[in-house]
């Protein structure tokens, strides 16, 4: 592999987003355990919307893998995400006193919606690097958020210390960092305009991650532009 990194150009190319995210309310809240616990609990529920949606990506993601070690890392994916990740969630959940059948049956923000149906549209219709790129910034940016929120220490709050534990754990910096490798591999056996369209799917899945922190901020079950206000001259 050439030592310049394919996924150091996309960090790069999404600085001014990923800053964004690193600074938003939202976030800032979560780490220093001031962020009021209703739009947390907003978050909560549309973020286990989301991820059932996620795992349906990974799904997609395992049926189209080119080899049986990428189908079956995915299909592990899939599981981790679901009996590990959904189950903080189910449990934050309970505390609030909201069922699993109330969280499965929560209607989407359009954000949510969004963001989803623009993921498994890339998962079916775009070729398999772009797949790759289209869900890279979920799980990269949660893993360094989790780092960054845990190496300032943590909050009182016990639901937010929770939180920062669970996406900085080395094994969720391990999947980032396979996700990582994979889309440079994939980069490095692709034309020019494969990569463009990798390049595309980041950007614009970081940009639905940034309208995902600032829905769960206004608990705004409208349309956002959350990226558009923060990030003006940021072209799309």
């Amino acid at each position: 592999m050439n030592s310049a990194r394919f996924t150091d150009e996309l960090r790069r190319l999404a600085a001014p987003i990923w800053e964004a995210q690193a600074q938003h309310p939202f976030v800032r809240g979560i780490g220093d355990g001031t962020l009021d616990l209703a739009p947390f609990r907003f978050w909560v529920r549309q973020d286990y919307r989301f991820l059932i949606e996620y795992c349906r990506l990974f799904a997609v993601a395992a049926a189209r893998a080119p080899d049986l070690g990428l189908l079956v890392r995915f299909a592990d994916l899939l599981h981790a995400t679901a009996n590990t990740e959904m189950s903080l969630h189910r449990a934050y959940a309970a505390e609030f006193g909201i069922s699993t059948a109330e969280l499965e049956a929560e209607p989407m923000a359009p954000t949510t919606r969004a963001y989803t149906d623009y993921l498994l549209r890339v998962a079916s219709l775009g070729d398999f690097a772009e797949l790759a790129a289209a869900l890279l910034p979920c799980m990269w940016g949660f893993s360094e958020l989790g780092q960054e929120l845990h190496a300032r220490g943590m909050p009182d709050e016990p639901h937010y210390a929770r939180w920062i534990e669970m996406y900085a754990d080395p094994e969720f910096a391990e999947l980032a960092s396979w996700c990582r490798d994979l889309v440079d591999r994939l980069a490095e056996d692709a034309g020019e305009a494969s990569r463009e369209r990798m390049r595309d799917a980041f950007l614009t899945s970081n940009r639905f991650e940034l309208d995902f922190w600032e829905m769960a901020w206004r608990q705004d079950m409208g349309i956002l532009v959350g990226s558009e206000v923060r990030l003006q001259g940021v072209q799309p």
